[in-house]
């Protein structure tokens, strides 16, 4: 049995979560989430917690990553959540027109991404935010991006995370 999905996840002021027919939505400040249940699972919804329950032996595998799940979507819809990108290289720049990221990557053309819905998108200098109130579609989005240009072992350019660190190899050598 998983311990962490028998305890209860608490729901701030502010928050509205509904719980039925195999599905949890959350509503806050930050936006609106919807979640389909895996079967044998069940939420209920009393005195500002939300408890998650297996019906099944088989379900109580699922049971914890229902209730993070649900602690995931609270935590969204009242923080958010974002990740940071950094373009490390000569000639590599970021703009923002509206709700599209164009990229300058040191390729013949421009690469052009634009952001899925419930995706805010901020560039400063050679930083790109990626925001949200979705963690999965944040940590997409942002693994999207940094494919366009992954950094390279040997001088280090391309799109990383901050704070990411990138092994680097020694180049060849002449004898």
């Amino acid at each position: 049995m998983s311990r962490i999905g028998r305890q209860p996840v608490p729901v701030p002021s502010g928050v509205t979560v509904t719980a039925e027919a195999g599905r949890i939505a959350v509503k806050g400040p930050k936006g609106e989430l919807t979640w389909s249940l895996p079967a044998g699972v069940a939420a209920r919804v009393e005195g500002g917690r939300v408890t998650i329950e297996a019906v099944g032996e088989e379900a109580s595998a699922l049971q914890g990553l229902a209730r993070t799940q649900v602690a995931n979507m609270i935590a969204g819809v009242t923080t958010g959540y974002s990740r940071e990108l950094e373009l490390q290289g000569v000639g590599f720049k970021a703009s923002l027109s509206g709700n599209t990221l164009t990229l300058q990557l040191g390729y013949s053309h421009p690469v052009v991404f634009t952001a899925p819905p419930g995706i805010t998108l901020e560039v400063k200098e050679n930083r790109i935010t990626v925001r949200g109130a979705d963690k999965q579609k944040v940590g997409d989005t942002a693994a999207r991006i940094r494919d366009f240009y992954k950094p390279e072992p040997y001088k280090g350019k391309g799109i990383r995370y901050v704070n990411e660190y990138v092994r680097r190899k020694a180049g060849k050598t002449v004898a």
